[in-house]
């Protein structure tokens, strides 16, 4: 069974050199080392997430690969501000596999928005279903359609799909 591949989710992303690249709740980092590679050592990107453990981890990584353009920032992407990020201050952010734990959806969407840049982008990926249990249990599974409503009411453009892997779906929003 194939997982989601950060690295061709990226790809269709179309970062380019020197952007500022939020990746909120970062988990491990795949996105946020995918994302680093593409934005080369005059971009940024900023890995937020809430479990320390896992922060230390993606500096770790990075720091193997030799990709000192990561930025690991504990932050809360349910609140409004807790990501530490700068109004209008990014080009693009990631949000993958995190929208079905959280209790906060909209104020994840809100949050995206205040810290992009106006007419920037951001890369949705998110599980398809349960899988049996490897993805979130039945309940928890986030539609397309909700996503799209939850952006769309919330100052974004739907943009396009992606394909993502067998297991998840891939959107892309446009910050109006």
């Amino acid at each position: 069974m194939a997982f989601a591949d950060p690295q061709n989710n990226i790809d269709q992303f179309d970062l380019e050199s020197g952007m500022r690249v939020a990746d909120l709740g970062a988990g491990s980092g795949a996105y946020s080392l995918a994302a680093a590679k593409k934005v080369g050592g005059d971009g940024r990107v900023y890995a937020v997430e809430v479990q320390k453990d896992l922060l230390e981890k993606i500096h770790n990584l990075a720091g193997t690969e030799h990709l000192f353009n990561v930025e690991a920032i504990w932050g809360d992407i349910e609140k409004l501000g807790g990501t530490k990020l700068g109004a209008a201050s990014m080009d693009a952010a990631i949000i993958s596999n995190v929208l079905f734990q959280l209790d906060e959806k909209e104020n994840l969407i809100k949050e995206t928005y205040r810290i992009l840049k106006p007419n920037r982008r951001v890369l949705f990926i998110e599980w398809a279903g349960s899988f049996g249990g490897l993805g979130p249990a039945e309940e928890q599974v986030v539609s397309p359609e909700t996503v799209k409503k939850l952006f769309m009411e919330n100052g974004f453009d739907y943009e396009k799909d992606i394909y993502a892997g067998d297991n998840h779906y891939g959107l892309i929003f446009r910050k109006k």
